[in-house]
């Protein structure tokens, strides 16, 4: 099924861009949705999964939240928010940052690291949310995306 039908349009999109970004933003939508689903039994949202991954990749240094939410994939989060959430759930830890005391340091908890390690088995799922491509294709997608992207 194609773009068109999948958001039972009628009319033809005005050319070939616009209908790629329908495309993209509908596709985004789609996988965002099916991701959600595979993270929610873990009582954690895309976002806070996405900040475990990276305060992993930091371990053992801390982050700044200024320093997360420019890796983090949606820059709309909001980065103090999230991190306090997940201190509640004991998933990451934060103090005043020794070098400028006006930055919040943020580190990932051994719990936090538990459940990124319980999560790895979801990693085959989310792979799957893309398999009806050949591993040719994800990589074309990828390089035409990062084009676009410029």
């Amino acid at each position: 099924m194609g773009i068109q039908e999948d958001i039972k349009q009628r009319k033809a999109f005005r050319n070939d861009y616009q209908k790629a970004a329908v495309n993209i933003l509908y596709t985004y939508n789609w996988l965002t949705e099916g991701l959600k689903q595979l993270v929610e039994p873990y009582d954690i949202t895309l976002q806070q999964y996405n900040v475990l991954r990276i305060l992993r990749g930091s371990h053992p240094e801390p982050l700044t939240t200024l320093e997360i939410r420019n890796r983090m994939l949606d820059k709309m989060s909001d980065v103090s928010r999230i991190v306090d959430r997940m201190i509640t759930k004991d998933l990451v830890s934060k103090s005043i940052c020794p070098k400028d005391k006006r930055l919040v340091d943020v580190e990932i908890t051994e719990k936090g690291i538990e459940l990124l390690k319980r999560l790895k088995k979801l990693e085959r799922d989310m792979d799957q949310q893309l398999e009806r491509l050949t591993p040719e294709e994800a990589n074309q997608l990828s390089l035409l995306l990062d084009k676009l992207r410029g």
